[in-house]
Parts: structure tokens; sequence; C-alpha cells
């Protein structure tokens, strides 16, 4: 069965507490794209005769896949509202995403505003002469009284362009329909001058979306999409859609994705396809993504169902959300063959750099980082106070698989929960934190409260070299590994200054005094330069004493700081000296794949390498 018909149900409870009308009608919206050089068009929806004294209409204050409060009814001018003869009808604004519109009698009501969509990087709308990226939750209204009414979408765009969304096609090429707003909401339209592919994979029908132009190969991108496409067995044992779109945007500085019921789009800068770092980041993207067609759009934590448009949605939680996306996704590409295991692992190896190098995992807990993320901010204090629900979280869910691996001899993953996770707890429902605890006793037969009380619910450190032997590999930076000079300072990047943007907590700039602002003139009376900064410390050595010229609240300063110490040169996971069966068995209930090493510890190259 189609999402459209099952995911977005309600109980019958939650329909008789937030709807009077007693049959279902459509609500149509209509939108002109009549300026779009501009970024302009004008947006209508007419709601159903509905008996109530006032009909309450909403603009989400946020988009679904962002937890964060947006200023989105800000794109909104020239708001109507007209009863079924076309009267004007009164109406107040009652919130940031709120207009209550007076009904003397019994109507029909239409709706009508300007719209400006120019928020492509927030990947909520963005209208241009080439085309329209319009994801519902940043350009459709809709009325709590009317969100489980059935929807269609008419679209008048200019001519030559071409319209593609994960909903069922409409009455028209610019047409769409869905069951309820909140399919509307999750099934953004991408309308315009673009490329399209189709393809196949394990039964189900795709299509690949391309705006902008790039350095990217549209036959490489289309053939690794059907690979992924074809692994989600790798964890689940069925679809919750028949057809998924790719929407990939080819941009001048815009980056990231986001997931949605049936579709994902992916933001990139358009040279940045080529080279193999950056095709692994937008491949591994693209996987992350697809993921969450299941992990959040098909199952998720309580706190986010239903949606509630018009206010965080509050969960301890996102860390499996998100974090566990984030570690499965270049799972899934190994399986695929898109990526080798060394690629696996070279990814591996940088996060767990990133993270011994981050002071805020000693400060916050992936759960408190869950509840905080609506809040969050970048920056200085974020950095040395806060972990992230995508980084650490994969760690987390990493430090869990090897868990349920070893309590349940090598019979269960963390893949296993998640499956679980799928077939019990699909939305309508919402599972918590006993949920998650009671499907892993099931699987293992051990009480994991204590567990999760030490790696969930309050700051965690890995000891990454004792985890990863049980599949027989060992962190090294080398057979002769060398220091180099560490400082905790982070410049902004800007402008060729030399701003501190942060100041690792503990650090030797921490201790000396040092803040982020604070800006760096010269190095024992010497002037430096930012393009000169990493090369000015190369002159010295870990423990040397030196002494810096800042201005700190404009006033000039000099601090004596003993430089510190850090690993030179990239780390990198490889084989133990010695692997014995039962590591190398526990490795590929891990990741599903033969040992990748040869006798000597080198890795065996795959038919594309060699």
């Amino acid at each position: 069965m189609k999402p459209t018909n099952l995911a977005f149900l309600t109980t019958s409870a939650f329909l008789s507490m937030c709807f009077t009308t007693s049959a279902l009608a459509d609500v149509d919206y209509h939108i002109d794209i009549n300026q779009p050089i501009h970024h302009l068009a004008q947006v209508s929806v007419s709601f159903p005769k509905t008996e109530s004294a006032q009909l309450i209409v909403n603009l989400p204050v946020w988009r679904t896949g962002r937890y964060q409060v947006l200023p989105v009814a800000d794109g909104v001018r020239l708001f109507e509202a007209t009863d079924s003869k076309g009267k004007v009808l009164p109406w107040q604004r009652t919130a940031s995403g709120e207009w209550t519109i007076s009904l003397a009698q019994p109507t029909a009501v239409k709706v009508s505003y300007q719209l400006h969509a120019n928020e492509l990087g927030d990947r909520l709308r963005h209208i241009d002469e080439s085309h329209a990226y319009l994801d519902a939750c940043g350009v459709f209204m809709y009325s709590p009284e009317f969100r489980q009414q059935p929807i269609t979408v008419d679209m008048k765009v200019p001519k030559g362009w071409k319209s593609f969304s994960g909903m069922d096609k409409g009455r028209s090429s610019h047409s769409f329909k869905a069951a309820n707003y909140d399919v509307l909401a999750d099934s953004p339209i991408e309308t315009g001058i673009n490329q399209s592919f189709s393809f196949a994979a394990d039964g189900r029908e795709y299509e690949v979306v391309f705006w902008g132009e790039g350095n990217y190969d549209t036959e490489q991108i289309v053939t690794d999409l059907r690979k992924i496409s074809g692994q989600a067995s790798m964890i689940w044992d069925d679809y919750p859609f028949e057809r998924y779109v790719y929407m990939v945007h080819a941009t001048s500085g815009a980056r990231g994705a986001t997931e949605h019921l049936n579709s994902t789009v992916i933001q990139l800068p358009r040279f940045n396809f080529r080279e193999r770092e950056d095709y692994l980041r937008f491949i591994s993207t693209a996987s992350h993504e697809f993921i969450h067609t299941w992990n959040v759009k098909s199952y998720r934590p309580q706190g986010l169902v239903p949606y509630d448009y018009q206010s965080e949605n509050m969960t301890n939680l996102l860390w499996v959300a998100e974090g566990s996306t984030s570690y499965f996704q270049n799972q899934l590409l190994l399986r695929a063959g898109v990526i080798t295991a060394k690629e696996f692992f070279d990814d591996l190896s940088l996060r767990i750099v990133l993270n011994e190098h981050n002071p805020g995992r000693d400060t916050q807990s992936v759960a408190e980082a869950s509840l905080g993320q609506w809040s969050s901010t970048w920056g200085d204090y974020a950095i040395n106070h806060s972990v992230n629900i995508y980084s650490e979280g994969y760690l987390a869910s990493m430090a869990l698989d090897f868990s349920v691996i070893q309590d349940s001899e090598l019979a269960h993953s963390y893949r296993d929960v998640h499956k679980a996770l799928y077939q019990h707890f699909k939305i309508p429902m919402g599972y918590n934190v006993a949920d998650v605890q009671n499907i892993l006793t099931t699987l293992t037969g051990k009480d994991y409260q204590p567990w999760w009380q030490k790696f969930v619910n309050q700051p965690f450190s890995l000891e990454f070299d004792t985890l990863l032997a049980q599949a027989g590999l060992v962190t090294t930076y080398g057979d002769k590994p060398k220091t180099q000079v560490n400082t905790g300072i982070g410049l902004s990047g800007l402008h060729g200054d030399l701003v501190l943007a942060t100041v690792a907590k503990n650090s030797p700039a921490w201790k000396a005094g040092l803040t982020a602002g604070d800006e760096l003139l010269a190095v024992n009376d010497l002037k430096v330069t930012a393009d000169a900064f990493a090369k000015r410390f190369d002159d010295f050595k870990p423990g040397d004493k030196v002494k810096l010229t800042v201005f700190s609240n404009d006033r000039l300063k000099e601090v004596s700081m003993v430089l510190g110490e850090q690993p030179k040169g990239e780390l990198s996971i490889q084989a133990l000296e010695s692997v014995t069966a039962e590591q190398k068995a526990f490795f590929k209930a891990w990741l599903g794949i033969d040992w990748p090493f040869d006798a000597d510890g080198e890795w065996i190259k795959t038919d594309d390498e060699a």
C-alpha cells in the first residue's frame, strides 16, 4: 500500500477531536508562478464549507527535516479571505504563522496571498526564471479543521517547464494530488528547466531530476542511485512507497539535503561533483536521505508524531532519527559496491578524529543534544559544550551496534532494532526509550538500561581501539607516528583576518586566557598573517612557550601560551597484526561483507580498483 494511504492515518479519537466536517471534501491549492524573476508567485487555497464561526489557517513555523523554528510567514503578503460568493471576509493575524478568519454563516472559504520564495539553501522555497522548488511547509497554508482532507495542487508555470513530485499526478502535467496535508507537507515539488531519468529497482519505480548546470555525471549518479535503491533489504523487509524521486540541485553555493515521505532534495555547489571526495559526499548524502524514508518518515519518536507544524516537536531520541541514519548511510553504500571498504574506513577514521577533538563530548549527552536541537546554534560555545545528533549520534549507534552483536553472539545487530521499529511502530504510532530498550532486550536477552544510562543519558567517550578490536581492527597514525604543535585556535577564515572563531576548551589557547573574538597580531613580537598562521607555529615544538600579542575587546594585550601536542598526519584504520576467525566473523556480522584484507594486512582491491 502506498504511504499516502498508510503513513499518515490518524486514530478515530484524534479525528473526532480535531475535525468538525462530516465528509471528506478536497482542499484545492493553486499557485501561479507569475513573477519568477522577482521570486514571486500568487497562491490560493479553497477550503470546503465549514459550520464554524471562524476558520483558522496556518503556515508552518518550521519545515519537516529541519528541527528549527524559521521566519516562514515573512514571505507572505497581500493576504485575503473570501466566502463562497466572493465576499471579502474579516480576518486578523493571531500568531506568527496563523490567520483567524471570522465567519457570519456556514460557507466555503478561499484564501489568497502573495508568496516570496528565495530560500534555496533552507530547502524551503525558491523561485527564479529557471525553476521553482516548493516545500509545502513554506508555500501552502492549511487549516487544522481540514488537515485530513484530500488535497489537489494545480500550478501555472512558465512555458517549457516540467514538474516532478513524489505525490501522485493530478489532472495535468503540472498538477498533483495527496491524501491529506501531511502528505503534501512532506512531498515537495520541483518544477522548471531540468533533466530527468527513471529506473526500477527491487520492484519500485524511481525518478532522478537534475536542476542547474554543473560538473556532475548523470550516468554515474543514476547508476549508483539504482544500486543504493536496491539495498533496502539490508535492514527492512518491505518498502513504504511505490515511487520515489531524487531531486538534485547544482547551485551557486547552497549545500545540504532534506528527506521527505517519497523523495529527497540534495544540494551541492555546481562544480563540486567531479572529484572523488566531492562525489562521495554527494552519494553518501543521497544514501542518508534514502534511509530516512524508513527512519523518520515511516517510524519516528513519539515527540514527532503527529507533526505539530506550529511549534517545536520535542524528543530525546533525535540521535536515533538522525545519528543512526548517518551510521547506516555508508554501510548501505558499501554493500551496494558504490564505495570500497577503504573508503568506508577512511570516513570512519575522520569521524573518530573529529570526536576526539570535540571538547563538547565531555559536557553534553546525545539525549540532551536531541532535546536541545531546536535551540541549537553554531560557534565557540556550541563546540566547547555540545555534541551533534548526527556525528555523536553515529558513534552512539556504532557502540550500540557492537554491543548488540556481542550480546546476541552475532545473531543480531543494530539493523534488527530498526527492522523491529519499522514493523511495530509505523506512523501513526511513535516509539519511546522504553520501546527501544525492550527491543534490545528481546534481541539479546539483556537489560539495556545500564548501557543507556552510560552512553545516552550522560556524556560518553569511546575507547575506539577496544571497540574495533572486536572486529579485528586498530587505529594508527603509521609505523612511526609523529606529533605536532596544538594551539586550540580556530580562525574565522574570513577576509584573511586572524580573528579567533573558536578556542577549544582546556587547550593551550584556552589556558592562556584567549577567547573567541580576539584578534591575533603577533607571535614572539613578529607579525603573523592568516596565510602563514599554521606555518608560523611549525617553527616551534610541543612544550615551547610563546608570547602572543592580541586585540581583546579592542584593547592590546600580551599573553604567554605553552604549546600543546597532537598527532601528526592522518589517522587510518588497519587490520590487527593477528586476526582470529572469531574477529572476522564479528566483522561480517557488523558490516555484512567479507574480510577486506589480505594475509599481509593490505586492502584487497575490488574488480573496479584492480
